[in-house]
């Protein structure tokens, strides 16, 4: 295959895997709100609820590392597809089960851990794919593209959710979600997970073992890497300060209703959708991690910023607006942190280790999840929710300043600052 094929062949994949991703992410997110909804009218219990999503948690952390060792040894497609079809069969032997039985809280857990783990299968595969299905001059619009279908079905999801939810039974939930998926399976079959490929031949295959340990001694070995991952796994503990305090700030402490709480966080979810058209219509960033470590040090201040209502006497309106506002910002700088590095990371781990890279740093960052929420949440009831705020706020923006110092950036992007050099020689 000839340049002009191969570059053809991955504006295919460009729009074919954006297209799969928002198709299963919409029926997802449609399914989740469903079956949200269904839990709570069912057993009326908070706890039913918070079950299910650690359901949809704990076993995708569990399971990563064990992913992205089969992403690097086998069939990226073959997984890829083999996964999708788990996840198919399951809500299928969902479906097929409430038709006979009737649908069942237990029920609805097993199957949600079921598709978690064929989740993790396929996320971890796809991402650590992605740099081989498109040429390297469009790795980041790749990505960024990836991220809109994310943010769109976002939105979408509980949309479509809850105007089925009023109309239609589970079952309906169900067979949305199966047939999304289907249609992705029919989309990823069409790809090629080899065509930027630069692995000659697959080498003999490690034991799982001795293949996750050469996945760590290899992020040791890396300091930038290991950098990253372990800036990493401390922003996603102390992020928890806003996914918990959001609502209970807005919601508890300021009294803000519901609908209304519903525009805040979609104004996340539309500063997701307008980062991702950003990333995707400009060059490439030049210095990733500079980039992210501003975008770092923004987003801690406007976690900061989020107390002024709490001492300020701002009316009910103002309020509303300055939440929407703050959470569309927050989006926009969460964005400036993952998408440069996550397409630097794509370029930087060798292709033979990064479903095992990738892999481990998903469940370092989502095993400090489900910590960050218990300790903010014994926090918030024993702390005033401003000192928390600011106290987290330096806590990030020191992370950034310490972990993010020149040195380590003069390590990643060494051309970057040489160029710069030259260029303040010149100009002085």
């Amino acid at each position: 295959m000839n340049e002009a094929q191969k570059y053809k062949k991955a504006t295919h994949h460009l729009w074919t895997f954006t297209a799969s991703k928002m198709i299963s992410q919409l029926g997802s997110h449609v399914l989740s709100f469903g079956i949200g909804l269904y839990i709570l009218a069912l057993t009326g219990s908070a706890m039913s609820f918070a079950t299910t999503m650690i359901c949809s948690i704990l076993p995708r952390a569990l399971v990563a590392p064990l992913a992205g060792y089969v992403a690097d040894n086998y069939s990226k497609k073959r997984t890829i597809l083999v996964a999708q079809a788990g996840t198919i069969l399951t809500v299928a032997g969902l479906l097929l089960y409430t038709e006979m039985v009737g649908l069942s809280v237990y029920a609805i857990y097993i199957a949600t851990v079921f598709n978690t783990i064929c989740s993790a299968f396929s996320g971890v595969t796809f991402t650590s794919s992605i740099a081989t299905l498109v040429d390297p001059e469009r790795l980041q619009k790749a990505m960024s593209f990836n991220q809109m279908s994310v943010s769109i079905a976002a939105i979408g999801g509980p949309v479509i959710g809850g105007m089925m939810y009023g109309f239609f039974s589970m079952e309906a939930f169900l067979l949305v979600h199966m047939v999304a998926y289907v249609i992705t399976f029919c989309l990823e079959a069409t790809m090629n997970f080899t065509l930027y490929s630069t692995r000659e031949k697959m080498a003999e295959k490690e034991k799982v073992w001795a293949g996750l340990s050469s996945g760590f001694r290899y992020i040791k070995q890396q300091r930038v890497v290991k950098t990253i991952m372990w800036v990493s796994l401390w922003i996603n503990l102390f992020f928890s300060a806003i996914v918990v305090g959001g609502t209970y700030i807005i919601i508890e402490l300021l009294k803000v209703k519901a609908t209304h709480f519903g525009f805040i966080q979609a104004s996340g979810a539309v500063g997701m959708l307008i980062a991702s058209v950003y990333f995707a219509t400009r060059a490439e960033v030049k210095a990733p991690l500079r980039f992210s470590k501003f975008s770092l040090i923004l987003l801690a201040s406007s976690l900061g910023l989020a107390i002024v209502p709490l001492i300020t006497n701002l009316s009910y309106l103002t309020m509303v607006i300055f939440y929407i506002v703050i959470y569309f910002i927050f989006a926009i700088f969460e964005m400036g942190i993952n998408m440069p590095i996550m397409v630097y990371m794509q370029k930087l781990i060798s292709e033979e280790y990064r479903g095992r890279v990738l892999g481990l740093m998903e469940t370092m960052a989502m095993s400090m999840m489900p910590i960050g929420m218990v300790v903010y949440g014994i926090l918030y009831d024993t702390f005033p929710a401003t000192v928390i705020l600011l106290v987290t706020s330096a806590i990030i923006v020191t992370i950034a300043l310490v972990m993010l110092r020149t040195s380590v950036l003069k390590e990643a992007h060494p051309e970057f600052y040489e160029q710069k050099v030259i260029t303040e020689s010149v100009t002085n």
